[in-house]
């Protein structure tokens, strides 16, 4: 396994594959029991991996418990990321919920306890609940981050101009840096592509993505007669083959499996690490864990790249439907645009 950078904001080497725990625990009635948990973490740990990525409400705080039990003796070895906004049990009330300050205080409190630890590496806000200043989010970041209960600082699900903003008040102010943002992407869902993927890159945040395989569909799994995540989780963090294009995808992908010997989940998580962020695994088992391990070791060429992008295109959306057609980006160059060296990121 490789390592990267955790965005320009830090000097935090990580894996190029995060671990992602929602399926350690029984909590949500679809998921693993502690034994084979271990088996998943060992696992990857052996492979290299060192990025784990879990939440207060994963399987109603089943998947801390269980971390903070199977990394006792090598908690120092990995970069542990959780995450509050939603609460660990169905009965949380207003106060131990959402984005304020006091809900933040609350579950990292709550989050240290069921981990075993004394920090929490990278915390997240989970989603943004259109509810609580982002001032009040940066400062109760900043806060424990002065009193050693985290390390980093990063937001999930959130829109891109909250980001941006957040980012620039965190510069401004001198409090604790948005280090890095997760975000939905995948070959099924790209549309996090119109604004957060180039926001994201241009501000130097670490860019973390989450399922990947789009909830299993891109495993051709569905196909198969398999049920999974699908209705395990109710159908939640899962994207149908609902269109003819999505069915057009799974057809390439696992053409494309057959012609180079792999799985059609390694070509969808290599796709996703070749777009500049950082996928997040998720097995449920020991098989899924090796076979999304595999793509590490997978490197799709220009071409290849080329044929999933093509196939899962998706159609610009406003401004960038005007700014970047042919006619307007001639218009503002004087008509030399093949003579001017663009920039390789997404300009500030």
């Amino acid at each position: 396994m490789r390592y990267r950078l955790l965005g320009q904001h830090t000097g935090l080497r990580v894996s190029e594959l995060v671990l992602g725990t929602g399926a350690f625990g029984t909590g949500w009635g679809h998921g693993a029991e502690i034994a084979e948990s271990r088996r998943i973490l060992d696992a990857y740990a052996q492979a290299g991996g060192n990025f784990i990525d879990t939440a207060n409400g994963y399987q109603f705080g089943q998947s801390e418990t269980q971390l903070g039990e199977l990394l006792q003796g090598r908690r120092d070895e990995f970069v542990i990321a959780s995450k509050y906004t939603q609460g660990a049990l169905p009965s949380d009330g207003l106060l131990k919920t959402g984005n304020s300050r006091r809900a933040m205080v609350t579950a990292v409190e709550e989050s240290l306890k069921r981990l075993r630890t004394d920090r929490i590496d990278l915390y997240w806000a989970h989603f943004a609940d259109g509810l609580t200043p982002i001032d009040e989010i940066l400062r109760g970041f900043d806060d424990l981050s002065r009193a050693g209960k985290i390390l980093y600082a990063g937001l999930s699900d959130f829109p891109a101009w909250r980001v941006a903003r957040a980012s620039a008040i965190a510069e401004l102010r001198g409090l604790l840096p948005v280090a890095a943002l997760q975000i939905e992407h995948s070959l099924v869902q790209r549309s996090s592509e119109h604004e957060l993927l180039p926001m994201g890159q241009a501000l130097g945040l670490g860019m973390v993505a989450w399922s990947p395989l789009g909830g299993g569909v891109l495993t051709g799994k569905y196909r198969r007669g398999e049920v999974g995540r699908a209705q395990g989780f109710g159908g939640r963090v899962f994207q149908a083959e609902s269109t003819e294009q999505r069915s057009r995808i799974i057809d390439c992908l696992l053409s494309m499996a057959e012609e180079l010997g792999v799985t059609s989940s390694q070509i969808a998580i290599s796709w996703v690490t070749a777009h500049g962020a950082l996928p997040i695994i998720g097995p449920r088992t020991y098989e899924q864990l090796i076979d999304n391990l595999g793509a590490a070791r997978l490197s799709l060429s220009s071409a290849q790249i080329a044929a999933l992008d093509s196939i899962s295109a998706i159609e610009p959306i406003f401004p960038r439907s005007m700014i970047d057609s042919d006619e307007m980006r001639q218009s503002i160059a004087a008509g030399v645009l093949d003579r001017i060296e663009v920039p390789h990121l997404p300009v500030r």
